[in-house]
């Protein structure tokens, strides 16, 4: 049961963003810019970055948020779980390895990312700029995930929630949908 009073039919952070819609919208900015903007990093990547970090911070509600959102980016549902079970054997590129290992510690402590690790992702063709956005959205996952669980926010009734979440997430993206989410509503 969440420790304020939060719209029944919003769980997870998407209640909590209704709740206080003047702080969501420089995070929801923030998010969107990240994980849907330009990169050189696919959106599925981004979406395994904050799936790692979710995970790794036993954050149940943006774990399986995010692991919908990469299947379905990927068009399958092996890769984000093979992420989680253990990167360095996941089917996803040494590059991606060193940036989800990056991720993963960064999720820890970020003085868990040492220059060694750093190097590791360089020698893989990773770049300044995904080295430091791979560190950004892992930080800032850290952050709904303290969110999502410092509020105690609900879970869905439904687990196919997450896949209606996933739809939202990859086509609309992380801004505030327009009309709001009443519709949500059962």
């Amino acid at each position: 049961m969440p420790h304020i009073v939060l719209a029944t039919h919003l769980p997870g952070i998407t209640g909590l963003l209704e709740y206080r819609k003047d702080t969501a919208q420089p995070i929801r900015e923030l998010t969107q810019i990240l994980l849907r903007g330009p990169s050189t990093l696919s959106e599925a990547d981004r979406e395994l970055i904050a799936t790692v970090v979710s995970f790794g911070n036993q954050c149940k509600f943006c774990t399986a948020a995010h692991t919908a959102a990469a299947d379905m980016l990927f068009g399958e549902n092996n890769t984000a779980e093979m992420v989680k079970q253990d990167i360095a054997t996941a089917p996803v590129s040494e590059k991606m390895k060193a940036l989800l290992t990056i991720a993963a510690l960064t999720g820890k402590s970020g003085r868990q990312v040492t220059p060694e690790i750093i190097e590791k992702a360089k020698s893989e063709g990773a770049t300044d700029i995904e080295i430091h956005d791979t560190v950004l959205i892992a930080a800032l996952f850290c952050l709904y995930n303290r969110y999502v669980d410092g509020m105690a926010t609900a879970l869905p009734v439904d687990a196919s929630y997450y896949n209606v979440l996933a739809e939202r997430l990859v086509n609309h993206g992380y801004t505030r949908l327009p009309q709001g989410y009443d519709h949500l509503k059962k």
